[in-house]
């Protein structure tokens, strides 16, 4: 078992999870941020601290396209081991849905 992020992140990227995290396991895209699954320790630590909760076990449903997702970009996209701002517009997204076909970057940050 590990965490993933999923596309609530995107355009929200709050990073109350990173602060938390014991093993900096969190890595930074242009507009969220992923989960390297070999990396986490499935304390879960993280998981109440997103406020969009977007970070879910990658046993709950939906979860499991996700996990390529995170390992994918996990091993391209820079490791982030502290807080930053969200993005400027980071409540306006919120809730929105389908935000991975109308906004996802594979661009570092």
């Amino acid at each position: 078992m590990t965490y993933i992020v999923n596309d609530k992140c995107i355009k929200c990227k709050f990073t109350d999870c990173v602060d938390v995290c014991p093993v900096d396991c969190f890595y930074e895209g242009e507009n969220m941020l992923v989960i390297n699954p070999d990396e986490c320790i499935d304390c879960g630590v993280c998981e109440p601290e997103c406020p969009v909760d977007a970070i879910v076990s990658d046993t709950e449903e939906g979860a499991v396209d996700w996990i390529e997702l995170n390992d994918k970009y996990s091993r391209v996209w820079p490791n982030i081991n502290e807080t930053k701002e969200p993005l400027p517009d980071a409540n306006k997204h919120e809730n929105e849905e389908g935000k991975f076909n109308k906004y996802f970057s594979l661009n570092i940050k």
